[in-house]
């Protein structure tokens, strides 16, 4: 899928629109739209290539509130067709208004994770038969989450994420070994289990605390949990 470029440098608004208008076109999507949440600041951002009426008909009646597109498909890591979302009270408040404003319930959203806990939802729409939507679903997915990905780390970049933590991404064996501490194994239980030295286990945790900027083991395993790197024990 050819689709404008977002690197050759920092993206507008407008950039971010013609992007989504692009895809959609590319892909035969009816509206697009996009929104993530910076894990260190707590702005958000989004962006949509949906009328102006509806976008302020969503914003004047708080619709992101109770909107299943961003608050069942946050916790999926893979795509979510709206078609799974329990036809309740939520639901319907949104997706009604949606349908006076040409907005289809028919679409699916695409959980983005980045590499330090930042999270992103790209969610594109197409009004046609459930035997169609299954087809174009088929044929676009691949260039849906790429063009996805895209996106979210040009926005992060351009929202000075990665400077503004200043710290490079754990490698694999610092986040095993910081998921094993988390759920209260020790330095020796976890070397047997990785049959590695517990020294070994050691200089990964030192190096886990100075990449994380945190004094202590637990304040490193705090903040890799509030970042989404490891799970809670």
């Amino acid at each position: 899928m050819d689709i404008i470029d977002l690197g050759s440098r920092r993206p507008t608004t407008e950039d971010y629109v013609s992007y989504i208008e692009t895809m959609c076109d590319t892909l035969e999507l009816d509206y697009g739209s996009y929104a993530s949440v910076n894990p260190v600041t707590g702005d958000v951002v989004g962006y949509a290539n949906y009328a102006d009426d509806w976008k302020q008909h969503y914003i004047s009646r708080n619709l992101h509130r109770v909107d299943p597109t961003l608050h069942v498909a946050s916790r999926s890591i893979a795509p979510v067709d709206w078609q799974r979302f329990e036809r309740d009270q939520k639901f319907h408040s949104v997706f009604r208004a949606a349908a006076d404003f040409g907005v289809s319930s028919q679409g699916l959203t695409v959980p983005i994770r980045g590499p330090y806990g930042d999270r992103g939802l790209l969610s594109v729409t197409r009004h046609c038969s459930l035997e169609e939507w299954g087809k174009l679903k088929k044929h676009i997915m691949g260039h849906l989450q790429t063009a996805a990905v895209h996106m979210h780390d040009s926005v992060m970049r351009s929202t000075n994420l990665f400077n503004a933590l200043g710290f490079p991404a754990l490698s694999a064996r610092e986040v095993e070994i910081l998921q094993w501490t988390a759920v209260g194994k020790q330095q020796q239980d976890i070397g047997d289990i990785l049959s590695i030295s517990h020294r070994t286990v050691e200089i990964h945790l030192r190096s886990a605390r100075t990449k994380l900027g945190a004094m202590t083991t637990s304040q490193a395993v705090g903040r890799a949990i509030g970042m989404g790197l490891i799970l809670p024990g």
